[in-house]
């Protein structure tokens, strides 16, 4: 079947279904992506995400493999984005560990770590580097009062608000065809419902997320909470992780002096509104970063569940005419690039890429569309 006269549905707006339909609108394949809410403001949790894409970050706590996966991930982005129609802002400049001083055996603890994951890849060792004070005072001068950091040099991250919005722009533009607040019912091979009107495809690709819980039994949300604020008193030009007592806190700057203050996920699916004690744990750990925060605004506190599958691997599950890719946990912008890669080669047949027997689960070999 040439790739004029195939026909794709993808299920879920979020960041895997943006970008496999935009990589397979480039092929020139006929793409429907549908969305059960706004397309415009996408709720899922692409859109709360600090989007860092941080390997090394990750591997401290993560298996080898999201590692692997990782870099991939931060050899595509760069490319990708010099292939939207509208570059966004993606910022290679490395990411920063911290800890105050009563602290510094938990920034110790985070490099031996980061040393014996891996410790078979002499070159990695590359990528990383304590500074001191002085050589810190020069690269974030508002975290000067740290005594020593810890540098992830190749680390990076974008900005998902304007990718997300991007991708829609694109996506229109080589004629693919959106659906929002289309609910989709049901998935089957080469079929989808949505409310209620039954449509087909030659392959149908599940990107919902925790939306597929119905579809994939191991599948559970894993609640993330955010806060957003503003300020021209602080500036940072690279993600700053703080090893605090309590958590790994994380704060990432964004455009228009904006930051955007996570930490740890929790075990929950509520999607409620942050507690008060949330917001305060973040708030005060924010102005141990740098007290310059307390005058700060908070203009956005938000929460959304994070997918993950038992072994909070990704996973991509294969039947003819049906894929199912979930499971990016907190990974979202680290793994995406090599999902959808792996996306892209089933549905077109081509050579298997990169990690294909790490991730890709089939029922029924191979797939035809």
């Amino acid at each position: 079947m040439s790739k004029k006269s195939m026909t794709i549905g993808i299920a879920g707006g979020g960041l895997l279904g943006r970008l496999t339909a935009w990589r397979l609108l480039r092929e020139g394949v006929d793409v429907s992506l549908f969305e059960a809410g706004s397309l415009s403001h996408c709720p899922g949790a692409a859109r709360t995400a600090a989007a860092m894409i941080s390997p090394l970050s990750e591997v401290v706590d993560s298996e080898r493999l999201i590692y692997n996966m990782g870099l991939q991930g931060l050899k595509l982005w760069p490319q990708w984005n010099r292939e939207l129609s509208q570059s966004i802002h993606y910022c290679e400049s490395g990411s920063l560990v911290v800890a105050h001083s009563q602290d510094a055996s938990q920034l110790r603890q985070f490099a031996d770590k980061l040393q014996y994951h891996l410790a078979t890849d002499k070159e990695a060792e590359k990528n990383w580097q304590w500074l001191d004070h002085q050589q810190l005072q020069k690269a974030e001068p508002d975290l000067s009062h740290f005594q020593r950091a810890l540098l992830l040099k190749t680390e990076a991250y974008l900005d998902n608000h304007a990718l997300l919005d991007q991708l829609l722009i694109d996506i229109k533009a080589l004629g693919g065809k959106t659906f929002e607040h289309r609910s989709v019912d049901h998935l089957s091979p080469r079929r989808l419902t949505v409310d209620g009107q039954s449509m087909s495809f030659d392959c149908v690709v599940d990107c919902r997320g925790v939306g597929a819980k119905d579809a994939i039994e191991d599948l559970r949300g894993v609640r993330g909470e955010v806060l957003w604020v503003k300020t021209k008193e602080v500036q940072l030009q690279r993600p700053v992780r703080f090893m605090h007592p309590k958590y790994k806190l994380y704060v990432v700057p964004k455009p228009d002096h904006q930051f955007i203050i996570g930490a740890t996920e929790i075990e929950s699916e509520d999607r409620s509104p942050m507690s008060l004690r949330s917001n305060l744990e973040l708030s005060s750990a924010l102005y141990s970063l740098n007290p310059a925060f307390a005058e700060a605004r908070i203009t956005a506190s938000e929460v959304n569940l994070r997918p993950a599958l038992i072994d909070n691997r990704p996973r991509l599950d294969i039947e003819p005419g049906l894929l199912r890719a979930n499971g990016l946990y907190r990974h979202g912008y680290l793994l995406a690039p090599v999902m959808v890669e792996n996306i892209v080669a089933e549905i077109l047949q081509t050579s298997p890429s990169l990690f294909a027997e790490d991730i890709n689960r089939s029922t029924n070999t191979p797939t035809t569309v």
